[in-house]
């Protein structure tokens, strides 16, 4: 088994967070919640049953307790779920002002950072 391989196995458990599948007698995966499909899965147990058969896509296999993450949502690329409909910036994008504000306030910053370091050495020099 290994990453990106597509399997077939059956559901052998239903929790909240996700959908256990029986890959093979040794092996068993999770299908978390958002890995089920695209968009809103509102209660996992309405659309699932135990002994249901599904196809999967290995997500990953954690090297350390071998716990197989599996995802049914990865089969369908091209659905993309709910578009993003308008992007916040955390600052006024429009304006081109570009490097220009903050070499403006660049030497300022360095000199005070400079008098504060060399405050320190002198405070430091007059305890020894």
């Amino acid at each position: 088994m290994h990453i990106g391989e597509k399997l077939t196995g059956t559901i052998s458990g239903i929790q909240s967070y996700g959908v256990f599948v029986k890959l093979d007698d040794d092996q068993q995966g999770l299908i978390h919640i958002s890995e089920l499909k695209h968009g809103f899965v509102s209660d996992v147990k309405d659309r699932y049953k135990i002994g249901d058969k599904v196809d999967v896509i290995v997500m990953g296999i954690d090297e350390y307790n071998q716990k197989i993450s599996l995802s049914m949502r990865a089969l369908d690329p091209e659905k993309l779920g709910r578009p993003i409909l308008h992007k916040h910036f955390w600052t006024d994008y429009r304006d081109k002002i570009g490097y220009k504000t903050i070499a403006q306030h660049k030497s300022a910053w360095v000199n005070a950072a400079m008098k504060g370091i060399s405050e320190k050495k002198q405070k430091k020099s007059t305890f020894l």
